[in-house]
């Protein structure tokens, strides 16, 4: 619908009209021929002439038929009479008024971009009455087509102004489809070349020159063919050169003035487009000094000079915002104990924490955290290493996943820890990432009330891939480690760390050297089921401690099997003192009872031993004592009856 129509077009195409005066047209008989039959005559071709051929053939007609005409009008208008009635006898549309469909074609032959040659003689076919002589009948049969006709010709010259913007991009080395699908995305500009070259029509300079001309100049005064080869040059599709040309709204060099701006500020060519797109509609008309206040703020809150561009690049929304503004949004941030370092790490590492939301919403963000314990300065601690945090909604993404985790049976104490262990789990959406892993939980022999420990124990295991990390970790324990199915559930409610590990650098490689000690597959299952963590230590830990025990303690490889946590004990600082204790006190331990206690209790078990041996070897002495008295006892009754026989 046109809701305006410019004074200066409507003056243009006043002008335009009266320009072009009411051409003769005669008929031909091209058609006719001798051997044609007279009954069926064609319908007459016109001939448009000029004002030599027209004289002369005003000179060649017979004066008899003007004589004629004018002696015999009653004949005439009976001619006439019958001419304008069909064979009904119904009268026809007079010849003066012409059908919409006709006035449409000559409204596009005035108004087209080239017409075909004329030359005397020359024959247009389509040949019809002036634009002039049909909006003057159109005056008076309609005047509410006159809107229509307006219409038509606007949308004419929008045309006209596309194709002449065309030819231009065609001189500046622009191929056919990149400029017809620049110029299909371009309305706007093509209104402002369209009405910048009816104004020109006004100037006396330009009175008598041609819309096409006119529409040219335009073009060329604006440089917009240089402007859009300098565009593209930095990495600019079509739609978003298009898109930036029409919010100028006619003053392009506002687009290169910024452009090189963003470049100063190191924002690479990739992202100048979009950074330019979704700064804000009025981006083009702020002053650069105010856009450079705003950096150097941020400069001198922790924001290094080679981060900006970066910064800009992920929130160009940040440049739509008054100083004042961008103020308020670092002080929220500063005002929760973060440091600059701690600030201009968090917005570098998130650029859209300082200009996608509002004040209100990170208010309502920040008082629901503290909800889970946490003080103003852990909330900022938080923040500062998860800034994503600020990106997640309270109602579509935390509340539903408190609620899930409270049903796992995790209190807020627990919450919390995973809270500040593990951020990125609250940015996650439950149902297709937290879910899914807690059922395959269950379906491996977690027991329900393990789960919740397990996750608070070791919450970064949420964070795994189910497919990619879980699943493998748990097929290859049960196949190649000698897991069974029993134990599986108490191996990853035991060590969820586990599931962690990488499969070929860490787990293979500490089952083959096992299995190289001489452990067979089931036994290292049954030693994983009672230790999971055996299979995290490396080798390199593990051979130094299987050394002394079987060479400096003289223990046999069983008592490794029965007590596979000999492995998670220093050799220097427990296994060591503690063998050497137990060398000078000539004791001997298990391995359990030796290395899964503490100091004190060591000791006093060394001592009971020690203890127990005295006694036993007291006991031994006693017992000789009195059987060497018994001996000697024996003997003196002997001797003295041997006497006194």
């Amino acid at each position: 619908m046109l809701t305006y129509t410019p004074p200066s077009l409507h003056l243009h195409l006043h002008l335009h009209l009266h320009r072009y005066p009411h051409s003769t047209t005669i008929s031909s008989s091209l058609h006719h021929h001798p051997n044609h039959p007279t009954t069926t005559a064609p319908d007459p071709v016109l001939r448009i002439h000029n004002s030599k051929t027209t004289s002369f053939l005003h000179h060649r007609q017979p004066a008899t038929t003007t004589t004629n005409e004018t002696k015999n009008p009653p004949q005439e208008y009976e001619n006439d009479h019958h001419r304008h009635r069909d064979s009904e006898g119904k009268p026809k549309t007079p010849p003066h008024i012409l059908p919409p469909q006709e006035k449409q074609n000559i409204l596009e032959m005035s108004l087209v971009t080239k017409r075909g040659p004329q030359f005397p003689g020359s024959i247009y076919a389509n040949s019809l009455p002036s634009l002039q002589s049909v909006i003057q009948t159109q005056n008076e049969d309609d005047e509410d087509d006159e809107e229509v006709m307006i219409r038509r010709a606007l949308d004419i010259r929008r045309k006209v102004t596309a194709e002449v913007f065309k030819a231009a991009m065609k001189k500046g080395k622009f191929g056919i489809t990149y400029s017809t699908n620049l110029v299909n995305r371009l309305p706007d500009f093509i209104d402002h070349v369209m009405i910048e070259a009816a104004a020109l029509k006004r100037s006396p300079e330009f009175e008598d020159s041609t819309f096409n001309l006119r529409a040219k100049l335009v073009i060329d005064h604006s440089n917009v063919v240089p402007l859009i080869r300098w565009l593209k040059h930095n990495n600019l599709s079509y739609p978003k050169i298009a898109k930036l040309i029409c919010m100028s709204k006619g003053n392009l060099d506002s687009i290169r003035r910024l452009v090189e701006w963003l470049k100063t500020v190191y924002v690479k060519g990739e992202f100048l487009g979009a950074t330019l797109l979704k700064s804000g509609d009025d981006i083009l008309h702020r002053r650069l000094e105010e856009l450079d206040e705003i950096v150097d703020y941020l400069e001198s809150n922790g924001v290094r000079r080679d981060w900006i561009g970066f910064v800009i690049s992920r929130c160009p929304r940040l440049l739509s915002y008054s100083m004042e503004e961008v103020k308020t949004r670092v002080d929220f941030y500063l005002n929760m104990g973060m440091n600059e370092n701690d600030f201009g790490t968090m917005v570098f590492d998130y650029p859209g924490v300082l200009g996608y939301f509002t004040l209100e919403e990170m208010n309502q963000k920040v008082n629901y955290l503290k909800e889970f314990g946490l003080s103003t300065e852990d909330v900022g601690k938080l923040l500062a290493f998860r800034p994503q945090l600020m990106g997640c909604s309270i109602e579509e993404r935390w509340k539903p996943l408190v609620k899930y985790l409270y049903y796992l049976g995790i209190s807020r104490d627990g919450m919390r820890r995973m809270l500040t262990i593990k951020p990125m789990i609250f940015c996650f959406n439950f149902e297709t990432t937290i879910a899914p892993k807690v059922q395959f939980f269950r379906d491996i022999g977690v027991r329900e009330d393990a789960i919740g420990n397990m996750l608070v124990k070791f919450p970064p295991l949420l964070t795994y891939s189910l497919h990619k990390k879980i699943q493998p970790v748990v097929i290859y324990l049960m196949t190649k480690a000698g897991v069974t199915e029993k134990d599986i559930g108490k191996v990853v409610a035991l060590g969820p760390e586990l599931l962690g590990c990488n499969i070929a650098k860490t787990l293979e490689v500490n089952v083959k050297y096992f299995l190289s000690l001489g452990i067979r597959v089931r036994q290292l299952g049954e030693m994983i089921g009672d230790f999971p963590k055996l299979l995290r230590y490396k080798v390199d830990l593990l051979y130094p401690k299987y050394q002394y025990l079987r060479r400096t303690m003289v223990r046999p490889l069983q008592d490794v099997i029965e007590f596979p946590r000999f492995f998670s004990y220093s050799l220097e600082e427990r296994i060591i003192p503690r063998h050497k204790i137990m060398v000078e006190n000539r004791v001997n331990f298990k391995l359990r009872y030796m290395l899964a206690c503490t100091d004190e209790e060591f000791n006093q078990r060394v001592a009971d031993k020690v203890e127990r041996r005295r006694r036993f070897e007291s006991g031994r002495m006693d017992d000789a004592v009195s059987d060497s008295q018994m001996a000697e006892g024996t003997l003196g009754k002997m001797a003295s009856s041997s006497l006194s026989s």
